[in-house]
This record gives C-alpha cells, sequence and structure tokens, in this order.
C-alpha cells in the first residue's frame, strides 16, 4: 500500500481494508527508517491513522494542516509524497524533521517550538476570510503544548471567530515527559467522562426512529446541548470559552476520525476535536517508554537499545550530577525545568530532592518568573533549559529576574550548534540577548570540570547568572589548567607572547565554552609550522575580562576570537570594540557563526560548512592576516600547511 502514496490525494483511493494495512506499513516504515538515522519516534507513531484520516478527509495542499511543534509530522511528510527521502532524514541537505514549507505545499507553516499552532491557524483563518478564499484550516495540538500560556491566549480570540476553524487536541498524556498541572487532570476527566458521548449516541438514534417528532426533539436537544455537557463532563473548558467541543474520539479508529472530522467541517465558528492516542503504538518498547522513545539516535529494533553506547558523559550528565552534589550541602537549591526532565538531566534531582522539584509544563515564560519569585523569598533557583526555548522566556529574564538582579541559575544546555533538529533548535543567540541584559552575568565552560566549578560559583552568586554548555559529550581535555575561578576573570592556558621569541609570528586566541577545544586544535596545528600561539579561555562572557584582552593584545601580531554564536551582539564583537579603541594597529578576526539560521544536519558538517572548525579557521586566519602557509624560517625545512587540509577526528570533544 505505501508504494501507491506519491501525494497527497493518493490515500483517498484505498478503501477501508487497504487503510488498515496502509496504517500497519507505515508504522513499520518509520521503526526501521529511524532505528538507522535517528529522529523522534514515539510521537510519529501515535499519529498515524489521525495523519491518515486528516488526508482523507481534508483536500491538501489547498487546505491548510499546522501541526504544532512539528515532530510528528512524519506520516505527514509520506502521505505527502516524500516517502523516498526519508534515506536522508535530519541530514544535511536532506529532509526536515519538522514541517518546511520550502519543502512541500503540504507543509503549510514552519514549526519547532511548542503551543504556536492555534495562534499560527487563527491568524492563517482570518486571513483567508479577509481575502475572499475558502479553505479549512486545521491546527494539531498536543495535550502537552496546552501547559503553554500562549495557546489560551489563542483559544481565548478563536472563540470570537464567525468561519470554520478546527482544532484537533492530540491527547497522548504526554508532552515529551509525563504531564504535569491541572490541565493535564482536566483532559483526564474527560478521557473517562463517557457518559456524555454514550448518552448523546443512544438517545439521537432512539429519537431518529421517531416519525415526524423526532428531527425536532433532536435540534431542541441540540440546542441545550450545553447543560448536558455542563452536568455529565465537569467544566467543559472549552465550551464555555465559546468553542465547539466535540469527542473525545479514538485515535486510533479511522471510522471514528473521519466521521467526527466531517463532522466539524460543516460548523461555521471555531471547533475543538478532542483525539485520544497512544504515544509509541505500534512498537512495543517505545509504547512502554514513550519518554526514552521522544527523540533516539539509532537504536537496534529487535531490543530498542542503542546502537552504540556513550563511552563518556555528557555535559548534562555532568551538570546533574553537580547539582545534585550542590543541593545535598544546600537546601535553598530548588531546580525548575519547561516539561524537559530528561532532557536537562534534573530527573536525578528530581528522585532525590522531590520536594525541592519543579516541573512547570512547556512554559518558559512561567518557568523563569516563578524562578525570581522564589529567588526573592530566598531560595536559589535553578531553571535547567534548552537555548533555544530560553528565547521564550526573554522578557520575564528581563522585567521580572535582572531588573531586581535577584539569584536566579540559568543552566543552558544544548548551546551552540544542536545538528539534526535544524533551525529551531540550534542554540545560537543565548550569548547575543543574555549579554545585552543588565546585571547578567554569563560563563562558558571549557571542559567538563570547568562546568562543575562554574555551577558551584553560581549558586553562590548574588545576582542572576547564566551558564552555558552544548549538546553531547563533554570535552575532556585540558584538565591540567585548574586555575581558580574569580569573578569577572579569564585564563591564559598556553602563553607564549612576545617576549618567548621576539622574530617570530605571534597569534593570540581568545575563545569561550566549545571554541576553546577547537582553539587547542588550531594551536596544534599552527606550532607544527613553527608560529607562536598563546591560547586563552575568556571564561566570563559577560562581564568581559579586559585585563586579559590587554595582556593579549600586547604581546601578539594578530588577534582572534572564537564563539558558537552568532557574530551579532557577541563575545567577538565586545573584544574587538576595545581593541579598535586601544590597540587599533592590531588585526583582530572573529570567529563566529553568520548572521543566519542554520538548518539540519550532522554537527561536525555544519561546523565544516559553517568555517568554525579547526581547518577552516587556519584558512581564514591565513587569508584574512595575510600569513605565508609556511614562515620564513621554516621553508626550508618542507613543512606542509594543515591548511590545506587533513582535519582531525575529534576536533572539538562534542561531535
Amino acid at each position: 500500500m505505501l508504494e501507491r502514496i506519491n501525494g497527497p490525494q493518493d490515500i483517498k483511493a484505498l478503501n477501508q481494508e487497504e487503510l488498515e494495512v496502509l496504517a500497519s506499513e507505515i508504522r513499520e516504515f518509520l521503526i526501521e527508517k529511524i532505528s538507522l538515522r535517528g529522529g523522534h519516534l514515539a510521537s510519529n507513531l501515535g499519529v498515524v491513522e489521525l495523519t491518515m484520516a486528516m488526508f482523507l478527509t481534508f483536500d491538501l495542499p489547498r487546505d491548510k494542516i499546522i501541526w504544532d511543534v512539528g515532530h510528528q509530522s512524519y506520516t505527514h511528510k509520506i502521505l505527502s509524497g516524500r516517502r523516498e527521502e526519508f534515506d536522508d532524514l535530519r541530514q544535511l541537505g536532506g529532509i526536515s524533521g519538522f514541517p518546511k514549507t520550502k519543502e512541500s505545499p503540504c507543509d503549510a507553516f514552519n514549526t519547532g517550538h511548542s503551543s504556536t499552532s492555534i495562534s499560527a491557524g487563527l491568524g492563517m483563518a482570518q486571513g483567508r476570510d479577509l481575502l475572499g478564499d475558502d479553505y479549512f484550516v486545521v491546527s494539531v495540538i498536543g495535550d502537552g503544548a496546552l501547559t503553554g500560556g500562549m495557546a489560551y491566549e489563542a483559544l481565548n480570540n478563536a472563540a470570537r471567530l464567525g468561519s470554520n476553524f478546527i482544532i484537533v487536541l492530540n491527547d497522548n498524556e504526554m508532552s515529551i515527559s509525563e504531564n504535569v498541572g491541572g490541565i493535564s487532570r482536566y483532559l483526564s476527566g474527560i478521557r473517562t467522562g463517557e457518559g456524555y458521548n454514550d448518552l448523546k449516541e443512544n438517545v439521537t438514534g432512539f429519537l431518529e426512529k421517531i416519525p415526524g417528532m423526532g428531527p425536532k426533539l433532536i435540534e431542541k436537544i441540540r440546542r441545550t446541548k450545553q447543560g448536558i455537557k455542563q452536568l455529565l463532563i465537569p467544566g467543559m473548558f472549552f465550551e464555555d470559552m465559546g468553542i465547539t467541543y466535540l469527542g473525545p474520539v479514538d485515535g486510533h479508529d479511522l471510522r471514528q476520525l473521519r466521521k467526527v472530522l466531517r463532522e466539524a467541517r460543516r460548523l461555521d465558528h471555531a471547533v475543538l476535536v478532542h483525539v485520544v492516542t497512544k504515544k509509541g503504538k505500534g512498537y512495543a518498547p517505545a509504547e512502554k517508554n514513550p519518554a526514552r522513545f521522544h527523540g533516539v539516535e539509532p537504536f537496534d529494533i529487535a531490543t530498542g537499545k542503542p546502537k552504540q553506547e556513550k563511552r563518556y558523559p555528557g555535559y548534562t550528565d555532568v551538570f546533574s550530577r553537580e547539582l545534585c552534589r550542590l543541593a545535598e550541602k544546600d537546601e535553598r537549591i530548588v531546580a525548575l525545568t519547561a516539561a524537559m526532565p530528561d532532557g536537562t538531566g534534573l530527573n536525578r534531582f528530581k528522585k532525590q530532592f522531590p520536594n525541592r522539584f519543579f516541573d512547570v509544563g512547556i512554559a518558559e515564560q512561567h518557568a523563569v518568573t516563578s524562578a525570581a519569585g522564589m529567588a526573592a523569598a530566598g531560595l536559589r533557583p535553578v531553571v535547567a533549559v534548552y537555548s533555544s526555548f530560553l528565547q521564550r522566556g526573554y522578557d520575564q529574564i528581563v522585567h521580572d529576574v535582572c531588573l531586581q538582579n535577584l539569584p536566579v541559575v540559568f543552566a543552558i544546555d544544548r548551546a551552540g550548534l544542536v545538528g539534526s533538529d535544524g533551525e529551531t533548535h540550534q542554540g545560537i543567540f543565548d550569548l547575543s540577548y543574555l549579554t545585552s541584559i543588565p546585571n547578567m552575568t554569563v560563563l562558558a565552560p571549557k571542559n567538563l570540570w570547568e562546568l562543575r566549578r562554574d555551577l558551584a560559583f553560581a549558586v553562590e552568586h548574588d545576582g542572576p547568572i547564566a551558564i552555558r554548555y552544548p549538546r553531547g559529550m563533554a570535552y575532556r581535555g585540558l584538565k591540567e589548567f585548574d586555575s581558580p575561578l574569580v569573578y569577572g576573570k579569564g585564563e591564559i592556558l598556553y602563553d607564549e607572547g612576545r617576549p618567548e621569541a621576539p622574530e617570530a609570528i605571534h597569534i593570540a586566541l581568545l575563545a569561550v565554552g566549545s571554541m576553546v577545544s577547537t582553539a587547542e586544535h588550531i594551536r596544534a596545528k599552527l606550532k607544527d609550522e613553527g608560529y607562536k600561539v598563546t591560547l586563552a579561555n575568556g571564561r566570563f562572557v559577560k562581564p568581559v575580562d579586559y585585563e586579559l584582552v590587554e595582556t593579549l593584545a600586547a604581546g601578539h601580531d594578530y588577534f582572534v576570537t572564537l564563539e558558537e554564536n552568532v557574530l551579532q551582539g557577541g563575545y567577538g564583537l565586545e573584544v574587538t570594540a576595545w581593541v579598535k579603541k586601544h590597540a587599533p594597529q592590531l588585526p583582530v578576526l572573529n570567529i563566529a557563526l553568520p548572521d543566519a539560521y542554520v538548518e539540519h544536519g550532522n554537527v561536525s558538517l555544519l561546523r565544516e560548512m559553517l568555517g568554525i572548525d579547526s581547518d577552516s579557521i587556519i584558512k581564514k586566519m591565513k587569508a584574512e592576516f595575510g600569513l605565508p602557509y609556511c614562515p620564513p624560517d621554516r621553508e626550508k625545512s618542507g613543512a606542509l600547511s594543515l591548511a590545506a587540509g587533513g582535519g582531525e577526528a575529534s576536533d572539538e570533544g562534542t561531535a
């Protein structure tokens, strides 16, 4: 059946028996492809029938389906004709793991973050009406995403719409981890409140048999449905807002799904279709542990175990263990997450200190401001969050934390390039927006030992402080450099300034965070060519250690800054501004990411493509500074330049 699906209309040619076979084949296909490449598995297995029902009911790409977050859109991509492209899923140059309008006209809106689909869909429906167009708009949102405040802002406005707008609530009782809070309890009540639906079907079926009177009675009951729903399903939150509620419906029953979606099409206002699905359906390991199979690396299908076990701890693991160690000694330390206890490493803290752990749901704004309140009450809150998701709480950082100079620690995971999730998940802006805020301190550890030290420093710091660290394996090099951490001070790791060899070419490398390990590789390669290279670790991105900058400027011919953040508003431009003012004769090269969104792909390949791997940086340095490929005193030896290629196997420590 799957081979017959080459475009959005092809599914409509299948009969019911063939559709059931297709659903099974899609699940087999997803398990096979994701086991090879990695990706989001459990969420996609849960929406196979729902996606099929929408393709059967609506006319894509004319009608618009907007997926909240979008990591569950794999079946959508298959049914819209992209099956053959799954061998390169989430690979550089291949299809994205999220909806992308540039990939297909069936992808109506780019998504990657949570709680946005109702707002986007409502705006699209309003645009449709104002322009006199005629098509259906469907926003699919998960119950986990309903913990985000933006969804309620959109629902509040959707109730005022005077035309059709369909909201599909995909209720699988989870976001990434187990759902928390009042909305989760409310939806649980609806799921178990089957009396209303049973009553509606039984009464309607009976009345339809009464000649003449039946239709009139049905219409009268329909007009009083609000009272019936209020009686049998407590709250009826959506109906109270003015949005018609249909459901709950079995999200794996194609007949029921098609029936309720056809009913939703007939309404002339906003309608919410409540669909109950099982995350990970059809693959036993994912059904048993849907959180672990939310986003997976390549795995063995028979066992569900990763094909490659981690040899060394990741930065997340290091943070997790150190935070627990510190919390044992300091009862003021509490930890907050926005529905990501596993991804941010807080599960260990949750088990060890359950009363001091707070999962606020997918609500980064609330997480930041509630942490501010905790700090004002005398606690030491640590907000563990991915870099790309912290963007959602920017105003709260400015207004509620930094304005009051409150001691909130931001543990920023996935800072820098994160790879396969692409543009919406790359953590490449945090240095720019955090360093622009008064009272904020920003640290970027060079390795796992410095992360531990930074965290211990942060929980004692009297003011807002952020520690940003990359995804992946924690860098274990440079362990011998363990100088005391002093506020606002960096460190020189290798000093080869002017006094050591006055006749040589002297280059200063000043790096922060993950780029310190890259700079270490650059130094080794340039030393083989005869250059004298000083390597310094900035440590503090804010405040900049200008005394360190002055020291480096005084003893070197060339100056290079390195950071894994966009150039605009970043560390390098701050350093350059000082150099231009105080040592204008010194050439400076800033190594940073371009003013652009970075697509999905392997991190090592992205670094090479963006020119921030060691070989690319050496080429840039030689081109920018006009350096010889071999210094004059080495030409006779026939030394070869590493600028010609020959990269290293593990350049950055996080690949």
